[in-house]
């Protein structure tokens, strides 16, 4: 590990507004905060790019971008501190382990900006989207809590209509495009490191919003899920 990495490592420890794999969380969000405001989390977050715009937009809410790099979250972290903002933080942890620090309905929203796509067929259930994690997810969020996916992959937006069409999700917001989109709003014109990288090389960056029903359908229907994109791709 270079020595940049190791000073960062050490200075996330000294910071407020980081915790990194922390213990008895659940339930202790607004205390954390200081209030009782819609906590928002941000999956993936990176540099925290997205987490700091819509702290600074949504002043009234509390925002938690949550990522397992901590050389990417001290980027984050550094900026919010620099900016003074009180209503940001950041989670080390895995997402996988996510239901670890959340009560039930603990949540009100959720924002997966620009996550790995996972393009190849037998890693689709890394991708943050997949009924996998939607069953994380339904473990913390309020009911019809929306989830906002961001991305340059035009990949993982057909799979994730898919996933809200065959799970019985409502769609809240289709955007196939959305800088071509009039009077975008603001929380949809930040803009993080990797979308600036167009990595995919679309050149266009699709939206979704939807929330899941109330009860999500068994995991026998993921076998099916799998069957379909297998079909889609040719794959025996």
């Amino acid at each position: 590990m270079g020595q940049k990495k190791l000073v960062r490592f050490a200075e996330l420890e000294t910071f407020s507004n980081v915790l990194q794999y922390p213990v008895a969380m659940p339930g202790t969000w607004s205390g954390f905060f200081g209030n009782k405001n819609p906590l928002v989390l941000e999956l993936a977050c990176g540099k925290g790019e997205y987490s700091i715009g819509l702290a600074q937009i949504y002043p009234n809410k509390n925002f938690i971008g949550i990522d397992q790099k901590g050389n990417r979250l001290w980027v984050g972290a550094k900026k919010a501190t620099q900016l003074g903002l009180k209503n940001v933080a950041f989670l080390r942890i895995q997402i996988d382990r996510i239901t670890e620090f959340f009560a039930t309905e603990e949540v009100d929203e959720m924002w997966i900006t620009f996550p790995d796509p996972q393009l190849r067929i037998s890693k689709s259930k890394k991708r943050l989207t997949h009924p996998k994690f939607l069953r994380l997810y339904y473990q913390f969020l309020v009911p019809g809590g929306k989830i906002h996916l961001k991305t340059d992959s035009p990949d993982l937006y057909q799979f994730t209509k898919k996933v809200i069409d065959m799970y019985g999700c409502t769609l809240h917001k289709d955007m196939d495009d959305v800088y071509a989109e009039p009077g975008v709003s603001k929380d949809l014109q930040i803009k993080t490191h990797y979308e600036m990288l167009d990595i995919a090389g679309s050149k266009k960056v699709h939206y979704l919003c939807f929330s899941m029903p109330e009860f999500l359908p068994s995991k026998e229907m993921d076998a099916v899920l799998q069957q379909f994109l297998k079909d889609e791709a040719g794959v025996d």
